[in-house]
């Protein structure tokens, strides 16, 4: 015999798992997009317009569940922290930051907002996560790791070529 309770448990938790599955799908997500230079034209053509051409691929669709709010700063760093204010009352779900004064503007806007930095010379260094393997804070994204690496590609190099002028490898 089939417990009634368990039944109408299962059943509620099912519909309440559904909605929320549904409303999920629904959600209209706001990507804010901080950037320093002017807005390139012509823009699709641009790693901007392939940064939403790849939201596209990825079934992320302005208008329809996606919506980007571009800020260019016209190369003037000092735009930057209104223009990061401005994502952030905007309540974006998340803020996409590259480049050193850029990742700095959204930090010092926000604590909550996700920060995702594309890429990152020194993220550690700059101060803009405690360590690579546990960011921690509100910013995430890749380094290049290139001031790490750099001094042992120099040492592969002259390992692989040793009569070979150093300055050939800087």
């Amino acid at each position: 015999m089939i417990n009634r309770r368990l039944m109408l448990w299962t059943m509620g938790l099912s519909a309440v798992t559904a909605w929320n599955s549904a409303v999920a799908q629904h959600h209209t997500w706001r990507v804010g997009f901080l950037a320093l230079p002017k807005r390139p034209e012509p823009f699709q053509s641009s790693r901007f317009g392939a940064f939403a051409q790849g939201m596209r691929d990825l079934g992320y669709i302005e208008g329809r569940n996606l919506v980007i709010e571009w800020r260019f700063a016209d190369n003037d760093v000092g735009r930057l922290a209104a223009l990061a204010t401005e994502l952030v009352n905007l309540k974006v779900d998340i803020i996409v930051a590259s480049g050193t004064p850029v990742i700095s503007a959204a930090q010092k806007a926000t604590t909550t907002i996700p920060i995702v930095m594309p890429t990152s010379n020194d993220p550690v260094g700059s101060g803009f996560v405690a360590s690579l393997g546990r960011p921690g804070g509100n910013t995430t994204g890749l380094s290049n790791l290139s001031s790490d690496i750099s001094p042992k590609i120099v040492e592969v190099l002259l390992s692989a070529a040793p009569r070979c002028p150093v300055w050939l490898y800087l």
